[in-house]
């Protein structure tokens, strides 16, 4: 196998390149620059902070040389090509300079206002700020044409992103030359214009404050936030742990610069935030920010008083679930049903005519065929799974049961009525579950005369891959309902998180502002579908872009949820967008209509 070999020093332009601050950013992308070709020096008056970055190119360049990814005698190469110094005045052989110190525009001002004594008239000026006004810190320098944003993603060497900001003053030439800078070290450019966070930042805090504030408010624990995004959005991490390693500190900065710009309240930095800044609790660099850590800088999570204990209901007794009814017959009622006859238990299928529900079975025996096919069942299993599985054309069937799930239409109406009929033919004792999304759980219960036996049990599509449950507890859910129901998710194999009985639950809560907060970005001409998509896959690990992922849900189901959360909450700040309103008017629903927010070939 060929070997890719180190870059010669570049022929560009920016061959020699200042990087003035050495923190974990300014070392991230002196490492990318050196490997690169290019002759780094990297300034800070912390002589601990350069001798930290040498070391860290040091332990990175010996990584790459036991991956076989580039020679000894290349890795030497490399290291030559980075010295460090502790005076500004050594960047003024610099063909660029890419200041990333601590974000604070007095320290900034003050650095760009020294440079503009030192480096050449021809010399490019980058802010790696993700929350100040590039525009301000231009007008502020002697040659405004020169300066941009040049934001790159944590940890740079790994992270693809680099967003390219220009101001109003900015010239055409210095950005393309920056932008073809950042193709020639394997980047992805993004240009965007000045605004507080940007794109991806910009989408980002605001999910983050918006998780934060869902913890102070004590809906649900840290624990189970951050494990509903990432198990039911695919997430690399939860909100909170990504918190804790951005700093809290720096979190607060951004937050407050969008805030200032936008005046959005979802902007506005949730208490919590501040509390933690404040007492100097700033995430892993503290060694202890939402979660406590076994070190300053390390990884590592160790109990604490927040921690929760084992699973339960303060020893409530669990009801025995030997048989399960599942009502409905689309894709997510087929998927829960698969779910629990693998898990062993007995299932009925209830769908409104004995036709459906054959239909939905045969639709459990091609997916368990499939699993077959891919090796995660046998066909023992399969054929046992698939015998479990009771196709009924009535809910009468339901009459013995232990636990019936609805997965019937998102319509509050038509699941009361459903819930209704449940009180009257299931069995006394036996929990009642809805599958809702965004309907109050407590309405559903209100139907029955058992109140106390009415749960949430959100399962996420499709449902046999997907770990995640929501369990929606209301006000009236008795003890050992609940206990009953996280059992059965661990008999399943599901993740179960505790939520209360409002609007979107832990993970539509966080997700629908976000994408409605992309949305207003197209909408005011920010910034394109594309560049979004590949700011959030890029820059901040998203599986999928916002505009992929609104199509796939359908516009329509996105504009239900975000005018459910609007009306429960009543910030304006979760108006849907008008654009995805006008979409939706116009039909243009997505994938399933060959056209949302982008078009579709038909099958």
């Amino acid at each position: 196998m060929d070997r890719p070999s180190t870059p010669e020093p570049s022929p560009s332009p920016l061959r020699t390149v200042a990087v003035v601050g050495l923190g974990t950013m300014g070392t991230g992308i002196a490492d990318v620059l050196t490997q690169a070709g290019r002759e780094v020096i990297g300034i800070d008056v912390s002589e601990a902070a350069a001798a930290h970055a040498v070391r860290a190119l040091e332990i990175s360049t010996a990584r790459a040389v036991r991956r076989e990814r580039i020679t000894e005698p290349e890795r030497q190469a490399v290291l030559a090509r980075f010295r460090t110094s502790a005076d500004l005045r050594d960047a003024a052989a610099a063909d660029l300079v890419i200041e990333v110190v601590p974000e604070d525009y007095a320290l900034k001002h003050e650095v760009f206002t020294a440079l503009d004594a030192i480096v050449r008239p021809d010399t490019i000026l980058a802010t790696g700020t993700n929350a100040l006004s590039v525009t301000r810190l231009a007008a502020d320098s002697a040659r405004p044409e020169r300066v941009l944003g040049l934001h790159f993603f944590n940890p740079a060497p790994a992270m693809k992103l680099v967003e390219i900001v220009s101001s109003v003053l900015t010239a055409p030439a210095a950005v393309a030359t920056v932008t073809e800078l950042a193709h020639e070290l394997g980047k992805e450019p993004v240009a965007v214009g000045d605004r507080p966070g940007f794109v991806a930042d910009g989408l980002l805090f605001g999910y983050l404050n918006q998780a934060a504030a869902m913890y102070e408010s004590r809906y649900a624990t840290r624990e189970d936030i951050d494990a509903a995004m990432r198990l039911g959005c695919g997430l690399p991490m939860g909100p909170l742990a990504l918190l804790d390693l951005i700093g809290i500190d720096t979190a607060r900065t951004v937050l407050e610069a969008m805030y200032a710009a936008s005046h959005d309240r979802l902007h506005a930095p949730a208490p919590i935030l501040g509390q933690l800044a404040e007492a100097g609790l700033t995430g892993r660099k503290a060694g202890r920010g939402f979660y406590t850590y076994d070190a300053r800088d390390s990884a590592v999570v160790v109990p604490d008083d927040r921690t929760p204990g084992a699973a339960g209901d303060g020893g409530a007794v669990v009801r025995d679930v030997r048989a399960v009814g599942v009502a409905g017959s689309g894709t997510m009622a087929s998927g829960i049903a698969e779910v629990f006859a693998k898990a062993g238990y007995r299932v009925v299928l209830a769908a409104r005519t004995p036709e459906k529900a054959e239909a939905a079975k045969e639709r459990i025996a091609a997916s368990l065929a499939r699993s077959v096919k891919k090796g995660r069942l046998t066909a023992a299993e399969r054929e046992t799974a698939l015998a479990a599985v009771t196709p009924a054309g009535s809910l009468d069937a339901f009459a013995d049961v232990d636990l019936a799930v609805e997965a019937v239409a998102e319509d509050l109406a038509v699941k009361q009525q459903l819930f209704a009929a449940l009180d009257k033919i299931c069995k006394p004792g036996a929990v009642l579950a809805t599958t809702t999304s965004s309907l109050p759980v407590v309405a559903c219960a209100r139907a029955t005369s058992r109140p106390q036996d009415v749960i949430g049990m959100h399962f996420f599509n499709p449902a046999p891959a997907m770990k995640l449950v929501e369990v929606v507890r209301t006000v009236l859910t008795a003890d050992d309902a609940h206990a009953t129901v996280r059992a059965v998710c661990a008999r399943v194999r599901k993740h179960p998180v505790d939520c209360g009985d409002r609007a979107g639950f832990i993970v539509n809560a966080l997700l629908f502002p976000y994408l409605n907060n992309a949305v207003k970005m197209v909408q005011e001409h920010y910034a394109t579908l594309d560049d979004i998509d590949a700011a959030m896959k890029l820059g901040g690990g998203y599986p999928m872009g916002p505009f992929e992922l609104l199509d796939v849900v359908g516009l329509d189901v996105s504009l239900a949820i975000e005018k459910v959360l609007h009306r429960e909450f009543r910030d304006p700040g979760l108006a849907p967008a008008p654009l995805l309103e006008h979409l939706v008017a116009a039909g243009c629903l997505g994938r399933k209509t060959g056209r949302g927010f982008r078009e579709y070939a038909k099958a």
